[in-house]
């Protein structure tokens, strides 16, 4: 069963205070060193449109979240989301120093891409994709795994998290 709004809104809080020292400042994160599950999602709101990513890290040794991060990215296409939100979430976990890190992600078309089985065709993505191959090699193990989307509930949780939070801006039209 999924956690109601406020339980997860509890868990959002309790990460971030966790998160930071008596100052305020971000304190380091541990040094996990083994397996990390990397879950990522990113989304717009029309294509392109008001886009958004989700991160969710998770320490299967110990079964818990160990970070979690949503922000808004401004105007992309859905493909551009989901890239960025891997971008991103690679870069967290290097901070752990995973041994293997498994990538889950919704977008099959992007593990597909990733694996070499599809070509990326858009020029727009191809420093996305050399971002990713690069962010790769600096761990010693990394994996992309296809998932349905409703196994990736709380990235995309975090996604519309961002999104509702801080909605795109109305304008009235003059008469």
């Amino acid at each position: 069963m999924f956690p109601t709004i406020r339980e997860r809104e509890k868990f959002v809080e309790r990460v971030i205070e966790e998160a930071l020292d008596q100052d305020g400042n971000t304190s380091m994160p541990e040094r996990i060193g083994g397996t990390i599950h990397l879950f990522t999602d990113g989304g717009s709101r029309g294509n392109p449109g008001q886009a958004a990513i989700g991160i969710v890290l998770i320490d299967p040794a110990r079964g818990e979240v160990i970070r979690e991060h949503c922000e808004r990215i401004g105007i992309e296409t859905n493909n551009v989301a989901e890239y960025r939100a891997l971008i991103e979430g690679l870069k967290i976990a290097g901070r752990y120093h995973p041994k293997s890190l498994v990538c889950h992600l919704d977008s099959e078309l992007i593990v597909k891409q990733l694996s070499g089985e599809y070509r990326v065709r858009m020029a727009t993505l191809q420093p996305l994709m050399e971002e990713i191959q690069e962010l790769a090699t600096q761990l010693p193990s990394v994996s992309f795994k296809h998932i349905p989307r409703d196994d990736n509930w709380r990235a995309d949780e975090l996604v519309n998290k961002a999104l509702d939070e801080h909605p795109s801006p109305t304008y009235k039209r003059e008469a």
